[in-house]
């Protein structure tokens, strides 16, 4: 068993952009398949740029905020709710479009 919580967890940066910071839940490691299990706070006009992975599907559920992600060059909204599974290669950009911060939960899973 492995029990964390948020407000416990020392505040790290995203590695597509070291302004946007996340809380990892669980790493790599920790669970079979899993790569990370965070969550991030973009603030309004953060970007965390285009990038791909090619060793994992990356899950996004938006917990607060607006936003949008591009994948492959095709936009997407983000809102509370919205959950968005990324496959391996695509190329995704996640950005805060709105006013105030977007919460995003995010886990990866190995290939």
């Amino acid at each position: 068993m492995k029990l964390t919580t948020l407000s416990h967890l020392p505040v790290e940066t995203v590695s597509h952009n070291q302004e946007i910071k996340k809380q990892v839940m669980l790493r790599l490691g920790d669970l079979p398949h899993l790569t990370s299990f965070s969550q991030a706070r973009f603030l309004p006009r953060q970007v965390a740029t285009a990038h791909a992975h090619d060793d994992m599907h990356e899950v996004f559920f938006v917990e607060s905020g607006i936003g949008r992600i591009v994948i492959d060059g095709t936009p997407h909204n983000l809102a509370p709710g919205v959950c968005v599974a990324v496959a391996p290669g695509e190329i995704h950009e996640v950005s805060n479009t709105g006013e105030e911060a977007l919460v995003l939960t995010y886990f990866g899973l190995e290939v």
